[in-house]
């Protein structure tokens, strides 16, 4: 992507999302497209056909889904092949591999069987991630190397009864016992994955913090060992991902030592926002590899089904489904790995564009596992055959890590603050333009350049211009709508969801383009054009379909009937029921 030169600019600046929201895109962040380095990929490759080999032998998913169960044995071959160590630094005795890396072979074990990505996921990408990047040397060097053995494995302790995505609405005490040697947690947190299995949890709760009133509380991270007295309730009946443990866990006046308190006191819902944002990732992977076994499946069964005489892939509706299948799994892949390839640089903020991929990833997989299922047929709807349990495993995804609808809210809200800030900065450099005139003047400078940009990736092949020219576009379009909603709403756009859902989905379509011309470049520079149209045709094909809805969500910006839907469930609530 950048030089090291250009890296030491970038680090810790804005990330390539909450720049366009201001109405700054800069290609160097994002081109050229990373990819990982050649001794990582060679090892990264021999750990994927290991899997492979485990899962022939030893995996039986229709079986798994059946029994609502792991085996044993199956957990066991995991630990053994390393995969509880993936993302753990070598020097406690894990595999050290990247984020890329990691994400990839996550998209592997996704394509195989969701209920063991999920039991992965949960002990990775969130269980230990607050431990990786929050945890002291001495809680590392206790716990890290339990963990990469599988020794221990992992879980995120987060939802409540009363808190779900609203992780501020926690009830769960800890308070400092008498001696001052531990905090007592009490309380309950539900659908927790790997509840059942796990044997350590970072577990948030309320503490009173030490010269604050009594009545204040602030959420704070504790690693909670099993031992120490936590109890889980059965495994839940679930829709799909049935393999994996998903558990009521109850502390009832548990003792944890204070050594044990991860991070700062206070501190918690920071870093459980931290952890989630990178966890996003994992999930976005995971939903990749579920779209790819999914387009395999179909496409196998359309060049083999045959209807009125023909192969039904012949018939031009089928043709259509596969395709769009295709170019929003492309997308999806584009950003899932420009994204991981950020987070490895640590050069850039990245938390939009990981609650982007989340989206992105939860919703292409539903959709391709739909149009697989239709394509089926009655097949599809049958146990016999994994169509069925590929669908019911997706939905979940949706929900995972932050419901869409609230990633939808944080997206534009992420977005727009820095923004609305400038404005205002703005606002008083113009009542005061002699004092104010250095930072004036580069504002007007920024906001020409954004205007009258022409080239976002600069000597692109005719092939990619009509991409480019969409980007271009609904890029300027996106800076003003953004500047425009802020003038209307000011703070109160925090209330307006239905302006934020506009932005976010703005900001969705602009960031998979983004990330389907910079890697489709790269690969048209490394192979030439001729050997890289499949890349462009998928570009393209993507491109055409982001345009459409960017072209739907611009208009709806100034004429919409938003007052007429709350309207409507203003008065069904009031029913209670469809009363007409």
């Amino acid at each position: 992507m950048a030089s090291a030169s250009e890296k030491s600019k970038l680090a810790h600046k804005d990330g390539v999302m909450k720049s366009l929201f201001c109405g700054v895109f800069d290609s160097n962040l994002v081109f050229p497209y990373p990819s990982m380095q050649r001794e990582e990929k060679e090892a990264v490759q021999m750990m994927l056909d290991a899997i492979h080999q485990f899962y022939r032998r030893y995996v039986d998913s229709a079986k798994i889904d059946k029994d609502a169960c792991i085996p044993t044995e199956v957990l066991q071959k995991m630990k053994e092949l390393g995969l509880f160590g993936l993302s753990i630094p070598t020097e406690y005795g894990g595999l050290g591999l990247s984020t890329t890396a990691y994400d990839r072979v996550m998209e592997e074990i996704g394509a195989l069987d969701a209920s063991l990505a999920v039991t992965l996921a949960a002990h990775h990408s969130i269980g230990l991630k607050g431990l990786l990047l929050f945890g002291t040397q001495a809680q590392k060097q206790k716990y890290l190397p339990r963990l990469a053995s599988g020794e221990m494995i992992a879980a995120f302790a987060l939802t409540e009864p009363s808190a779900g995505s609203d992780a501020g609405g926690l009830q769960m005490r800890a308070d400092l016992s008498s001696d001052g040697k531990h905090y007592i947690l009490s309380g309950n947190k539900i659908w927790i994955s790997n509840g059942g299995i796990a044997d350590l949890f970072t577990v948030f709760a309320k503490t009173s913090l030490q010269g604050a009133p009594s009545t204040k509380s602030d959420i704070t991270a504790f690693l909670v060992e099993r031992s120490y007295g936590v109890r889980s309730g059965p495994s839940e009946h679930k829709l799909g991902i049935r393999g994996s443990e998903t558990n009521t866990l109850y502390f009832e006046d548990v003792l944890v030592p204070v050594e044990n308190v991860l991070g700062e006191l206070g501190q918690g819902f920071k870093g459980a926002m931290t952890v989630l944002n990178s966890g996003r990732l994992g999930l976005a992977s995971i939903a990749l590899g579920g779209c790819k076994s999914m387009l395999k499946l179909s496409i196998s069964h359309v060049n083999e089904r045959k209807a009125f005489g023909r192969l039904i892939g012949d018939f031009d509706q089928i043709k259509d489904k596969i395709a769009r299948m295709m170019a929003e799994t492309y997308a999806l892949e584009s950003m899932t790995y420009l994204t991981t390839a950020i987070v490895d640089e640590q050069m850039l903020d990245y938390e939009i564009e990981s609650a982007i991929c989340k989206i992105v990833g939860s919703e292409t997989l539903w959709k391709v596992a739909n149009e697989a299922l239709q394509i089926a047929a009655g097949a599809g709807y049958m146990q016999e055959y994994p169509f069925e349990r590929r669908l019911r495993d997706s939905r979940i995804a949706m929900i995972f890590e932050g419901t869409n609808e609230i990633l939808r809210s944080f997206i534009a809200l992420s977005g727009v603050k820095k923004r609305g800030k400038q404005l205002s900065q703005i606002g008083a450099a113009l009542r005061s333009p002699f004092s104010e005139r250095t930072q004036l003047a580069a504002w007007i400078r920024q906001m020409w350049r954004m205007r009258m940009r022409k080239e976002y990736f600069p000597k692109l092949p005719a092939s990619l211009k009509q991409a480019h020219c969409v980007l271009a576009k609904y890029a300027r379009i996106f800076s003003g709508l953004v500047d425009k909603a802020l003038r209307k709403h000011g703070s109160k756009i925090v209330e307006d969801q239905f302006v934020q859902l506009r932005l976010s989905e703005m900001a969705i379509d602009l960031f998979g383009i983004i990330a389907t011309l910079s890697r489709t470049y790269q690969i048209v520079l490394d192979r030439g054009e001729k050997e890289s149209q499949n890349e462009i045709d998928l570009c393209q094909s993507f491109a055409h379909l982001a345009q459409k809805r960017l072209q739907r969500l611009h208009l709806d910006f100034d004429t919409n009937v938003d007052e007429l839907q709350r309207h409507i469930a203003t008065w069904a609530y009031q029913a209670g029921k469809y009363a007409i």
